[in-house]
């Protein structure tokens, strides 16, 4: 099952476990941990009085009581001090054992909060690398719904490096091609209004303009008859499961590098007409690093197409382009820019 980053308040997430970023004496604190013993009533400190404590970088559990959850899987993260204290070991295993404690209770679903990203102050670029990596290694030998949740967008941060570098890339983009189809639009207005049933194709100079801002959605392509034939002949399903193949992949390296669930594969695969979604598909071009160009022709064949006027495309095509294909990664980025996340 896949990793989703939500924004929403951890204390009412469904899931079937909770992860509490406790301090050593899990009788509460602040922050996730006051608002979890708060929300979960006084029959959990109960409990974690019981407990006897719980050390840096190990893992206890819970009952959920008055939570919408089962359990809350108690973990103490480190102190941020310099960076070479040991913080990131004792950060992985605080995911570690928060996984290992959910699988071991058979949970299927389980929402962890940045840990160690408030007032212990660990970076929050950091902490999230350290999760997405810990919990993604997790994923590839079981299934379960993991959820990285975040109160708001500031508790949120990819590196500045990437966010600058994407941003650039967003103004290169997509501001060039509003402008062209401002002017486009402009020269069509008459007498101060647009003929708003008239469309407006590009002619030979404006098309050199559109594919040198790199916006071929709407460009026409010269194919063979043969080729023809396939498209038409090949859905969406056929082209995926022939591409697996031709990578030598098998279903499930692929449906977990496209952040997919089992299920939804399942039913893909089963389904030779299966209609899919956008996201989706563009997960699986991602899973199978697909160019740009063959990531165009595979989304064709699902009806969809990606524009520069979008600027979810153009991110995914800046991955693409620098040859990221870390769909975790690629997610950080998306939510950072408040666009819909990839797989399910």
């Amino acid at each position: 099952m896949p990793l989703q980053i939500v924004r929403n308040d951890i204390t009412k997430m469904e899931c079937d476990a909770i992860v509490n970023a406790a301090n050593s004496t899990l009788l509460g604190g602040g922050g996730v941990d006051g608002a979890i013993h708060k929300a979960a009533g006084r029959k959990l400190l109960f409990e974690c009085v019981k407990l006897g404590g719980c050390k840096t970088g190990q893992a206890k559990i819970t009952r959920g009581y008055n939570l919408p959850c089962k359990y809350v899987i108690h973990t103490v993260g480190p102190k941020w001090k310099d960076g070479n204290s040991n913080e990131e070991d004792l950060l992985k295993n605080c995911y570690k054992e928060s996984l290992k404690l959910a699988a071991e209770y058979d949970c299927e679903s389980v929402a962890f909060p940045l840990i160690s990203s408030g007032i212990y102050g660990y970076p929050k670029d950091r902490v999230l690398k350290v999760a997405v990596d810990m919990i993604t290694e997790f994923l590839l030998d079981h299934d379960m719904l993991v959820y990285i949740v975040v109160f708001d967008k500031s508790a949120f941060q990819i590196s500045e490096k990437l966010f600058a570098e994407i941003t650039s890339y967003i103004d290169d983009k997509y501001v060039d091609t509003h402008f062209v189809f401002d002017r486009a639009r402009e020269s069509a207005a008459w007498d101060g209004t647009l003929l708003a049933e008239t469309r407006i194709l590009p002619d030979e100079n404006e098309i050199e303009v559109l594919q040198e801002v790199g916006y071929t959605a709407a460009m026409p392509k010269s194919i063979s008859l043969e080729e023809a034939v396939n498209q038409i002949d090949e859905s969406f399903s056929q082209m995926l499961l022939r591409k697996i193949d031709e990578k030598g992949l098998s279903d499930a390296e692929v449906y977990k590098k496209a952040n997919v669930d089992r299920r939804l594969f399942s039913k893909i695969r089963s389904d030779v007409n299966y209609k899919t979604s956008k996201t989706t598909a563009i997960a699986f071009a991602i899973a199978l690093e697909l160019s740009l160009d063959e990531t165009k022709d595979f989304l064709m064949k699902a009806g969809f197409a990606l524009s520069h006027s979008n600027k979810f495309d153009v991110i995914i095509e800046y991955f693409i382009k620098n040859g990221n294909y870390n769909i975790f990664e690629i997610n950080e980025a998306l939510f950072a820019f408040d666009q819909v996340l990839l797989g399910v």
